[in-house]
């Protein structure tokens, strides 16, 4: 994405517009998620992708068309039986882009909300992808830490989206609201996609031992930040550990609840207590399942040892309810034996927690490939109304 981001700045710079089209909308088994995003330059050279491979052409020649001064659309690719190797999804799937002209001008509202997520700060861009005026599609609202830049046409509105595309940022999720033309909450008429960019969500290892490790290795490879922890400053260094963000000297336990305090754990963060040690593990789990919900919390032992901790944990107050939530022995049962096959059985677990996945290989199932997004944890004041579809200005469909 940042690539994306400084391509579109050095068209700008240059004097020339871009077309930028984003995927807002998937059904089924589509092959990117909502807010990938593909870039055409005034050129025509092409930086990301829309669907990896199958509907690129025809965004390609639409996004020229939008540079060319024909206006966004809302454009929608199928597939059927009959068209499967037309253009179209081959996988089945269905998914909308919207297609839209970035010309210089544009940079005053974007090139801040650029330069925020270059620094790692929640930010969002809303825009307008369906409206009954046409003249109002394509226009954006950007959310920084500090306040708004831009505007969706009304104040109302304006408000109406800020407050939402909070809540979709919190979360790093970026999804469509559906408005009343003029912003009303619950109406129909609008619908505004917002692009979030939050931080990267962190993966919180304790235990300076081999497996951590691997597991900074892959978690980097990720997109987590991962923070190595570790009670004995001896093996807690970064040499040992190049790939993490953050190498720390510290009692678990003291360090998470440090981390809690200064608000740097979220509903995305995933917790790995690779020590299994009981002095340092049990306060640690007590510390994570007593507290806020995170998206994981795992820990490395064998079954003796996993019976005995939480009855250790029972005993330090940890309901059952609570104590469901830990995965334990940690990872998926794939007769894993080294360091880094070890790392890839826990990160499946908690990759498939994240995405409701059941572990079982996809052969053996007859389900969607793609599971829907994950309901966002972190509170709106309005929940997400469903979808609604309009016909403002230029819409096109490729079945």
């Amino acid at each position: 994405m940042h690539e994306l981001h400084r391509t579109l700045a050095a068209e700008w710079e240059a004097g020339r517009t871009a077309a930028l089209a984003t995927v807002v909308r998937t059904f089924d088994s589509a092959p990117r998620p909502p807010g990938a995003q593909m870039l055409v330059t005034g050129d025509g050279a092409v930086v990301g992708s829309v669907s990896g491979g199958c509907v690129e052409g025809a965004v390609y020649e639409q996004a020229l068309d939008c540079i060319a001064g024909s206006g966004p659309v809302l454009a929608s690719f199928g597939v059927s039986d009959g068209d499967a190797f037309a253009v179209g999804l081959t996988c089945g799937g269905t998914m909308e882009v919207f297609i839209e002209a970035l010309p210089p001008a544009q940079s005053a509202v974007l090139g801040p909300a650029h330069a925020a997520v270059g620094s790692g700060l929640g930010t969002g861009i809303a825009t307008i992808i369906e409206h009954p005026d046409p003249e109002r599609l394509g226009r954006k609202l950007v959310v920084l830490p500090e306040g708004v830049l831009g505007s969706l046409g009304s104040p109302r509105a304006d408000q109406a989206a800020a407050d939402d595309a909070a809540g979709l940022i919190a979360g790093g999720r970026s999804g469509v609201l559906t408005y009343g033309p003029d912003g009303e909450r619950l109406g129909t008429g609008m619908s505004v996609f917002v692009s979030a960019f939050a931080p990267p969500p962190r993966l919180l290892v304790f235990g300076a031992v081999d497996f951590a490790s691997a597991l900074s290795r892959l978690g980097a490879f990720l997109g987590y930040q991962v923070t190595i922890c570790d009670a004995r400053p001896v093996f807690a260094t970064e040499r040992r550990f190049p790939d993490a963000a953050q190498v720390v000297a510290a009692w678990p336990h003291v360090y998470y609840q440090e981390q809690l305090d200064a608000g740097l754990i979220d509903a995305r963060c995933v917790v790995c207590v690779l020590t299994h040690d009981p002095r340092f593990d049990v306060p640690l789990l007590a510390a994570v399942l007593g507290g806020p919900a995170v998206a994981y919390v795992g820990a490395m032992g064998s079954r003796r040892t996993h019976r005995e901790r939480l009855q250790r944990l029972a005993e330090a107050g940890i309901s059952a309810e609570e104590l469901a939530v830990l995965h334990s022995p940690i990872g998926l049962d794939l007769g894993a034996r080294t360091p880094e096959e070890t790392a890839v059985s826990i990160a499946a677990e908690f990759i498939g927690k994240a995405w409701g996945g059941s572990g079982i290989p996809l052969r053996l199932l007859d389900e969607r490939i793609h599971h829907q997004e994950r309901p966002l944890t972190a509170r709106m004041d309005q929940p997400l109304p469903p979808a609604q579809v309009q016909t403002p200005g230029r819409r096109t469909g490729l079945r």
